[in-house]
């Protein structure tokens, strides 16, 4: 597997993010009227680039942390075509303005939003899914009519340098460019007054993001993590469930915003959830390759830093009275941990309270539904939160009680992959939302716009002299629309 990127900002590079910098800030400036058709434009060449290019980022992904090619095109080239044509057919009503409902007092009056691109925006995107969570928020910022600068992670260098080929074989820097390099590379960028910044990462960087935004009061989308808990209930088909959080934890080795981070399992589920468990790992990857790690169906912990941040935390939970139902397998030389199920996990290990990232699921049993909710509603909101039951008021009562960024009924991760439905977090998990429409208004200044066409003109009673019939009107108008 290949290695960290290791280069730092240098002169040359810094000099380079002010010369971009300025010349998106011009570029802008045009791109306020661009049409319908132009942007339409660059949208197809950025599909036509990714289809253009998918050999080449199955290559990277197998390079930088042996992602299968399965996973490449679900989790990477998929997901960018797929926003690619959803803003393609929904761009033109999407940059229409729009009339909106207006009172009495302003007869003769037209009101509507007007969509105007944000301007110069900054795009920060993590290592898991560097082609999805690169490219789907600049399908926004085209939609919606901004320039971009986009920063990929330093931690998968095959696919940032595919990222940055492709960039610069499809647009002029002046309204995409793209820096590679490390945390310097970030804070330089960070250091810019853009008009918004996309984030993508964890929640303890979202923090230093946002405060840079302060800075220069830039707006911010954070798509941010946590811990996504899911609630098994007593009722609940636990063959079901292993098969659907079994597809959602060990995609990508774990390694997903929106992956399962830990069961709550009704205490009469618990050994028939693990049997099915293991079941799953035997007929998905043993029973075809006698291990695991011989399997070429799973992937890789991306670095040896977070195989071992892992594995210590499977060493934690172990150490403080934890079993290793299912799974445990290492290898620390190739990054490699085995899909992992854990029982009798204590609530306050380690494990239980930092998001996992990683292909391990932690067993906590509850008696009672309340107990399972309290245990939720006492850690930061989740990016996502998952029940299985067959009951709709256990359902309905999850709904209610809890909140959560998203949350899927039956399965797991389902409500992201709607684009009529928004994608974010609530406050640690996230900040804004994005997928299709949403993402598009991410980018966006909805302009308040009001054009005086007839009609008696509303200020008039703001005229001096103030008189008795003025303030009378004015009480007969509160009192009206009180």
């Amino acid at each position: 597997m290949s290695a960290v990127i290791d280069f730092q900002l240098n002169d040359q590079a810094s000099s380079d993010i002010d010369r971009v910098f300025a010349l998106q800030q011009k570029r802008a400036l045009v791109l306020r009227e661009s049409t319908y058709d132009e942007r339409l434009a660059k949208l197809q060449k950025l599909k036509d680039a990714v289809e253009a290019n998918k050999q080449q980022i199955i290559d990277a992904a197998y390079k930088d942390f042996k992602k299968p090619e399965v996973e490449v095109l679900v989790g990477e080239i998929l997901p960018v075509v797929g926003a690619i044509n959803f803003a393609m057919k929904n761009l033109k009503k999407w940059m229409k303005p729009t009339r909106v409902k207006k009172p009495l007092n302003m007869t003769g009056i037209d009101t509507l939003l007007f969509p105007e691109p944000k301007g110069v925006s900054l795009i920060i995107a993590p290592w898991n899914y560097p082609v999805f969570l690169t490219f789907v928020p600049l399908v926004s910022a085209i939609a919606a009519g901004c320039t971009a600068m986009l920063k990929p992670s330093e931690m998968t260098p095959c696919l940032s340098q595919v990222l940055d080929e492709i960039v610069q074989a499809t647009y002029e820097e002046d309204e995409v460019s793209l820096f590679q390099g490390d945390a310097t590379v970030s804070q330089k960028l960070l250091e810019q007054p853009f008009d918004h910044i996309f984030y993508t990462g964890n929640p303890e960087i979202g923090k230093v993001v946002m405060a840079a935004a302060a800075k220069n009061l830039t707006s911010v989308t954070l798509e941010l993590g946590g811990k996504s808990p899911v609630i098994v209930d007593r009722d609940a088909d636990v063959q079901q469930v292993a098969e659907r959080v079994s597809a959602g934890k060990f995609l990508n080795c774990g390694q997903t915003c929106v992956a399962p981070d830990y069961i709550l399992v009704h205490e009469s589920q618990q050994q028939g959830l693990i049997d099915a468990f293991e079941g799953i790992v035997e007929k998905t990857w043993r029973q075809h390759s006698g291990t695991v790690e011989k399997s070429t169906d799973y992937g890789r912990m991306v670095n040896n830093r977070h195989f071992n941040r892992v594995s210590s935390l499977i060493a934690d939970a172990t150490a403080n009275g934890a079993t290793i139902a299912v799974g445990g397998a290492e290898n620390g030389d190739d990054n490699f941990i085995e899909p992992t199920v854990l029982k009798d996990v204590p609530r306050d290990a380690k494990i239980m309270n930092e998001e996992i990232f990683g292909p391990v699921l932690p067993l906590v049993t509850y008696d009672d539904l309340d107990d399972a909710l309290s245990y939720i509603n006492d850690k930061p909101k989740p990016l996502a939160l998952y029940v299985f039951s067959k009951l709709k008021a256990t359902a309905d009562k999850v709904l209610h009680v809890t909140s959560a960024g998203g949350t899927s009924i039956n399965n797991v991760m389902i409500h992201g992959m709607n684009p009529h439905l928004p994608f974010g977090g609530v406050n640690n998990s996230g900040v804004g939302k994005t997928n299709g429409y949403y993402g598009f208004l991410e980018f966006t200044n909805q302009k308040a716009v009001a054009e005086q066409k007839w009609g008696i003109n509303p200020l008039g009673l703001l005229t001096p002299p103030y008189t008795e019939k003025m303030k009378n009107v004015l009480n007969l108008l509160i009192k009206r629309f009180a």
